[in-house]
């Protein structure tokens, strides 16, 4: 039986172990959807040339709020305050060679690659977290899907954010990191503003390491490929996102991998696309984001919930304590600047449960007029990920619910009682 390290004990509670041979072609992701978020780690893993993958496969790591807060020692309530303290309070982390890993041939192949849905452009890479360096800037944590175009080639989506800039800036080589503990996946999806590295929040959540491989920093991952950008481009997608829906196929830049390095006792880490572990990882460092830049706006923020219903990522709900009949604009406004794929924020006051949609629903039914309260912002740049909008050029309009109470005079009228 597969024995997880140290770090991944806090799974063994809820694991399912799936001994039964499963194949990497929709096999394994139909497992994982089936587990509903629970950790799942199978053993017998299948690969394409019909032989049993040399590492098993496990998903749903980082899935529900409630085992990330058991990981961090908080309540669910209190994730997104402490990942914005651990923000503020960043360090760098120690720098150790990589005599703990061994070096194998460049080949893609061997590892267990999953392809999750039948109109997938190919097979994916999902939990693949790039490392790269910049002279000026440091090093960056992001987030990539790779589509396997072959043996050592991958089709990488690259967005227009911190590492398109490092890459015009003359990147070329840098770490593919699959296999990340908590602290890397959660800070990684963090997207603090360019210069910040994802690294030194993670280090700061819990101390970790970095690795040197021969030159190219990567983190102490699972498996970690060291790829080189070429000056192809091939199609990427079809993908399904966040929103359970396919992207568009896009040309995007091949990286050749020129070596893999793999840990002993390594596994494979797997995150089904738009399923539980997608979301939170997505959905949830956004979180602090749209709370800090609510507050810096001058409004008194206590919560903020990107809500399932839209997908973790294009609708959220905010907590205020109201001051002054300006601050639900004001909190709208903040939560785009803060979180710039958001698609419609609304705002509630702290009588209200933002995690309870019927309580949400219940305060846009009695505290709402619509010619009042809804403000819409036309032609905005939104997320890529939104079928509605144009996906090419990410223009969209937004808009926002003021859901607290406007009438101070009687503000017990509109307190529920029941």
């Amino acid at each position: 039986m597969y024995r997880l390290r140290e770090e991944y004990s806090f799974l063994e509670d809820e694991l399912i172990r799936v001994e039964d041979e499963v194949s990497v072609d929709y096999e394994v992701a139909r497992r994982i959807r089936e587990a509903r978020g629970k950790p799942i780690l199978f053993e017998n893993v299948i690969l394409r040339n019909g032989e049993r993958s040399e590492w098993p496969v496990l998903a749903n790591i980082v899935s529900t709020r409630k085992r990330l807060a058991r990981y961090l020692g908080v309540s669910p309530q209190e994730v997104i305050h402490h990942l914005l303290e651990t923000m503020e309070r960043r360090k760098k982390p120690d720098i150790v060679g990589h005599d703990m890993y061994i070096e194998l041939d460049p080949d893609l192949d061997r590892l267990p690659i999953l392809l999750h849905y039948p109109r997938d452009g190919g097979p994916y890479i999902t939990s693949s977290i790039v490392v790269a360096h910049d002279e000026e800037y440091g090093l960056n944590t992001s987030y990539h899907r790779m589509m396997q175009i072959s043996k050592d080639r991958l089709a990488v989506r690259i967005v227009p954010r911190h590492l398109h800039k490092y890459i015009e800036r003359g990147l070329r080589r840098f770490a593919i990191c699959i296999g990340n503990t908590i602290e890397v996946l959660i800070a990684s999806s963090m997207s603090p503003e360019l210069g910040v590295s994802e690294l030194d929040i993670a280090n700061a959540i819990r101390r970790i390491k970095l690795v040197d491989f021969d030159g190219v920093i990567g983190t102490m991952a699972e498996i970690v490929l060291i790829g080189e950008l070429t000056d192809e481009v091939h199609d990427e997608g079809p993908f399904v996102d966040l929103t359970g829906t396919y992207d568009i196929v896009r040309k995007q830049p091949v990286v050749k991998i020129e070596k893999i390095y793999v840990r002993e006792n390594a596994f494979y880490h797997a995150i089904l696309p738009g399923d539980y572990e997608h979301k939170l990882l997505m959905g949830l460092s956004r979180e602090p984001t749209i709370l800090k830049a609510v507050r810096e706006a001058g409004v008194d923020c206590l919560d903020v919930y990107l809500t399932p219903g839209g997908s973790s990522w294009l609708h959220c709900v905010i907590k205020i304590r109201k001051k002054s009949e300006e601050d639900g604009r004001k909190a709208i406004e903040a939560a785009f600047k803060g979180h710039s794929s958001l698609k419609l924020a609304i705002v509630v006051e702290e009588d209200i449960n933002i995690y309870d949609p019927n309580e949400v629903e219940w305060a846009i039914a009695t505290r709402v007029q619509p010619n009042r309260d809804v403000y819409v912002y036309p032609d905005q740049i939104g997320s890529s990920l939104d079928p509605s909008a144009d996906q090419k050029t990410r223009r969209t309009a937004k808009w926002g619910i003021d859901a607290t109470i406007h009438n101070p005079e009687r503000r017990e009228d509109f307190k529920k009682v029941i």
